[in-house]
């Protein structure tokens, strides 16, 4: 099976060093590390957003190689910081993620319903608060169709409870087929993710299972911190 992302040394000069990694059809993954261990780094240079050193290839065929049209209806990114110049309406700036697909409309309400933002839809997105144009940003990207998502810090600024339908969105995509990637800062939600990368200071230091990869001695080396594994007793989230 072709990986729907293959990165080879991949280099931002004193950002990024030689990362190397795979990621599949169906996975979930999260990325981990402490402040400015190249987190929106990794994910925009595998967007194609910087420059960098090394190969990228989505689904076998290499990045430089794809029209920009044709990126947009691969791939989706969602920036940490969520920010709009001008006052369109919510519904028009979900819309644009299906630039790429010409006038088709299709799955814009949707991505609305799904981010809970059908209320806001005639809404300015400059009168929105912070976690409601993440939201924004989210219905967006979800638009496209894309089947690989780079999402940098998606419940940063979000409620519990819209926190909590994001991952389950996630969820929904991977098991359909979708390759998302998420960075976040919560370890303990790391481990509800198929695959954790781990960097610091720009350099991929684990990647593999939650379990096998998150360990005590890991987390003392990288965020600098003692750990303490205990047996959870919060029960599993129920399904939709």
């Amino acid at each position: 099976m072709i990986p729907a992302l293959h990165a080879s040394s991949l280099t931002v000069p004193g950002r990024l060093e030689a990362v190397s990694l795979e990621l599949g059809p169906g996975e979930l993954v999260a990325m981990v590390g402490p402040n400015g261990a190249g987190k929106s780094t990794l994910i925009q240079a595998l967007a194609g957003l910087l420059p960098a050193g090394g190969t990228i290839q989505w689904n076998g065929q290499p990045l430089s190689r794809i029209l920009m049209m044709e990126r947009g209806r691969r791939l989706a990114w969602v920036s940490q910081e969520t920010q709009f110049e001008f006052a369109f309406p919510v519904r028009e700036v979900v819309a644009q993620g299906r630039y790429a697909w010409g006038e088709d409309q299709a799955g814009v309400a949707e991505a609305m319903a799904e981010l809970d933002l059908a209320q806001l839809a005639d809404r300015p997105v400059t009168r929105l608060s912070g976690g409601e144009r993440h939201r924004v940003g989210l219905a967006r990207a979800l638009a496209t169709g894309a089947p690989l998502q780079l999402w940098d810090e998606p419940v940063a600024q979000l409620d519990v409870r819209h926190a909590l339908e994001v991952m389950r969105l996630a969820r929904r995509l991977t098991d359909a087929g979708g390759t998302v990637v998420v960075s976040l800062h919560d370890l303990r939600a790391a481990y509800r993710f198929d695959r954790v990368l781990v960097l610091d200071r720009g350099r991929l230091v684990g990647n593999g299972r939650p379990h096998e990869v998150l360990t005590a001695a890991l987390i003392r080396e990288v965020f600098r911190v003692e750990a303490t594994f205990v047996e959870s007793l919060v029960p599993e989230l129920p399904a939709d």
